[in-house]
């Protein structure tokens, strides 16, 4: 029983595998908005391209966020993964975020279709499987 308790408790997700959850769930909440936004803007509500415009600030800074968080989660955890991919979200959202400023839609439009998916499967990714500290692997002399 105390090798059953043990193991599960090497298997549990970390206190920084739970901040890298909260950065990306909140990360997905900020850019869920943006299509809305922008949406309603296209409708004829002109307001909304502030809101549009805000909520490209919220989610490019909680993503700057997010990639610090990955940061830790990798000396920390030893797992690269999530900062890889949050590395190539947050790279795509800074493009489409001067895409967007420089009104180039046919850039701005796609890729941020495409940044909101692949923000979503990285959200499920991270929340799927526990995010555990790895063990050093033995080096060979």
């Amino acid at each position: 029983m105390a090798n059953r308790l043990g193991s599960d408790a090497a298997h549990r997700t970390t206190p920084t595998g739970w901040t890298l959850r909260a950065a990306v769930s909140a990360h997905v909440v900020a850019i869920v908005g943006q299509p809305v936004f922008a949406g309603a803007y296209l409708t004829g509500d002109f307001d909304s391209l502030r809101w549009h415009a805000v909520g490209a600030d919220v989610v490019t800074s909680i993503g700057y966020l997010q990639v610090i968080v990955a940061i830790v989660v990798w000396i920390r955890l030893r797992q690269v993964w999530p900062f890889l991919a949050t590395l190539a979200v947050v790279a795509a959202e800074t493009v489409q975020y001067f895409a967007g400023l420089d009104g180039a839609l046919w850039l701005h439009i796609p890729l941020g279709v495409m940044t909101v998916v692949a923000l979503v499967v990285l959200f499920i990714a991270l929340w799927r499987q526990p995010l555990p500290r790895r063990a050093r692997e033995a080096r060979d002399a």
